[in-house]
């Protein structure tokens, strides 16, 4: 036979105290759902819950300052290079500053204005200076920035014009106005390639050259562009062939200008004169 164990007093208190807070919680529980039936049953009929307002706000306006003007700097004018004349000065002017007193002259009062023609200018060198008054035609001219070329030349009866030499111009001094300068020539069939070109001369003076051409007979003066007066001349050097060499001396004296000009001609088939050549050369021993 079993005897029962006595009863522990710890757990009937535990026992106790779990009872008394579920009857807590239940309490609790009735007047919560007390409370909410009154307060449902204490609105009117027809009262719309209450509703909550959105007011929608507007983003902060960004104010987005205008790009900075920028204004353009000037563009700077470009200045004109200095024109360098680096020939001899056969014709019109004897330099830089005989050009400069010309152009203060034309901007003046308009004065010659063929010096800023160069086919006039090369007209006027062969009919003015040299005296070639049946070389009396342009028959071509080329003209590129500064530099120009340009043939003179005659006609006989109807036919094509004869070209008698082809001159080479430049422009000599400053600015839009400045006008052509005789420096040489472009030789073909009458070459003057002795003295050289721009070398030193004294008398007399040997020169030379090339032909082509058939009972030539070739004339030699010296000159300077400051006088219509032939310093020198040697008449005449028979010569002809193909390009047959050519050769002969000319005594002169006079010679004032800081450049001297070489003559060479020859014709007398249609007319007097029919081709030349020219060169420059400077005195020996200056002037």
């Amino acid at each position: 036979m079993t005897t029962p164990r006595p009863e522990d007093p710890r757990t009937s208190r535990r026992l106790s105290v779990i009872a008394v807070i579920a009857a807590a919680t239940a309490l609790a529980l009735a007047v919560a759902v007390l409370v909410a039936t009154t307060l449902k049953d204490s609105r009117p009929a027809g009262t719309p819950l209450p509703t909550a307002t959105v007011t929608a706000t507007r983003p902060p306006v960004t104010t987005v300052p205008p790009p900075p003007t920028i204004t353009p700097s000037p563009v700077p004018t470009p200045t004109p290079s200095r024109r360098v004349f680096r020939y001899q000065a056969v014709w019109p002017f004897g330099s830089e500053q005989d050009a400069a007193v010309w152009q203060q002259a034309y901007r003046k009062s308009g004065s010659q204005p063929w010096h800023l023609d160069a086919a006039q200018t090369a007209l006027s060198f062969t009919m003015g200076f040299l005296s070639f008054d049946e070389v009396n035609t342009v028959v071509s001219r080329t003209v590129r920035g500064d530099d120009a070329t340009v043939a003179v030349g005659y006609r006989t009866g109807t036919t094509t014009p004869s070209v008698a030499a082809v001159l080479h111009l430049r422009r000599i001094g400053q600015g839009e106005d400045a006008p052509w300068e005789v420096v040489g020539s472009r030789d073909t069939s009458l070459t003057l390639d002795r003295p050289g070109y721009g070398s030193f001369a004294g008398s007399p003076l040997r020169v030379g050259g090339r032909i082509t051409g058939v009972d030539e007979a070739i004339r030699i003066e010296v000159r300077q562009h400051s006088s219509n007066t032939v310093l020198g001349a040697y008449c005449c050097v028979p010569a002809g062939g193909e390009h047959t060499p050519w050769s002969a001396s000319v005594f002169f004296r006079g010679a004032t200008d800081d450049v001297l000009v070489i003559v060479a001609s020859t014709g007398g088939h249609y007319q007097a004169v029919e081709k030349f050549a020219i060169t420059a050369v400077r005195p020996r021993g200056g002037v």
